[in-house]
């Protein structure tokens, strides 16, 4: 869990580091020992992860904080385990077993036209331990406390949900557990808008299938463009057992032109928005951030062009390096 005090050396600069998040940790965790790692308070991360959950964990530091806002709404990238036969409390592994029937008769035409059903554009409710607040309370701890806690379906898409493996009762899985009497295990990699939960995925596949189900296993393997290529152990960011964290912090230029849209500026577009004015989009109507480079390659600003003049969400290299 997180290390002791920093040790001595200078700030690193402005930018990303993707961080592979090791199960066990809370994204909290790792942002705290990202900080002492970098001597900056100044880092915050773009989407949270369950703590069993692995894989991509964006960090923003220093200045880098200032993209994150543009990367939680990207599209994201999983790696999951589902076990059906069994429902939880959580709707993971995490929690106690609620309920479920013998799923070992199902067939993979059963499960391909339930996993059908599940991918698209579609109402789900979240886990009903998501962070989601009612009444100014965190769902997850209200359902904690005992609570029954019902959540308003929100629409979500599902751009891709395939079953690569199912395994049956007696078969062994990549940890070398054997899977037990009465439920089927299904190895699947799903590409999902930002807000959708994984596990309300599991859940909602075993109750179509009338079996109940839960996630077992959950690794983000992308957020927009960043991928498990670009992340790192916690161990290679620590000076003591790898290069540190300076050797993998993505500048603000390379994060951003890999995590959004770009649009090259001319000498006074780029010093029009470093004062932080408006000047004509590129591509009136597009939705989303733009990243706006100066001519030198300076990220200078995070660009709204859903008008006819485009207007800076955020200036990054402002007039005079202020």
């Amino acid at each position: 869990m997180p290390a002791a005090e920093p040790r001595p050396g200078p700030e690193v600069g402005d930018g990303l580091l993707v961080v592979d998040k090791p199960p066990g940790w809370t994204s909290h965790d790792v942002v705290g020992r990202v900080r002492r790692l970098c001597r900056t308070r100044r880092v915050g991360h773009a989407g949270t992860l369950d703590p069993m959950a692995t894989g991509v964990l964006v960090l923003g530091v220093n200045k880098g904080t200032k993209l994150l806002t543009f990367l939680v709404g990207h599209d994201k990238g999983y790696a999951a385990t589902v076990r059906l036969g069994r429902s939880t409390v959580t709707d993971d592994a995490e929690g106690e077993v609620t309920g479920g029937c013998d799923a070992s008769a199902l067939t993979e035409a059963d499960v391909a036209r339930a996993v059908s059903g599940l991918t698209g554009e579609i109402q789900q409710v979240p886990s009903a331990v998501s962070a989601i607040k009612v009444d100014g309370r965190r769902s997850y701890a209200r359902v904690r406390s005992g609570e029954e806690v019902e959540l308003a379906a929100r629409p979500v898409t599902v751009g891709r949900f395939e079953v690569l493996r199912l395994r049956r009762p007696g078969e062994v899985d990549p940890s070398g557990a054997v899977v037990p009497e009465g439920v089927l295990d299904l190895d699947v990699e799903v590409e999902v808008s930002s807000g959708t939960y994984v596990r309300a995925l599991a859940r909602d596949l075993g109750a179509a299938l009338g079996v109940g189900g839960h996630l077992t296993a959950l690794r983000r393997t992308r957020v927009g463009g960043l991928t498990l290529e670009h992340a790192v152990s916690l161990e290679r960011l620590d000076p003591e057992t790898g290069p540190g964290p300076s050797a993998y912090l993505v500048d603000l230029a390379a994060a951003a032109r890999a995590a959004l849209p770009v649009r090259e500026l001319d000498e006074a577009q780029a010093r029009a928005l470093g004062y932080g004015q408006r000047v004509e989009s590129a591509e009136p109507g597009r939705r989303g951030p733009v990243a706006a480079f100066g001519p030198d390659g300076t990220l200078v600003a995070i660009l709204d062009e859903t008008r006819a003049l485009a207007r800076p969400h955020v200036v990054l290299a402002p007039a005079g390096g202020k």
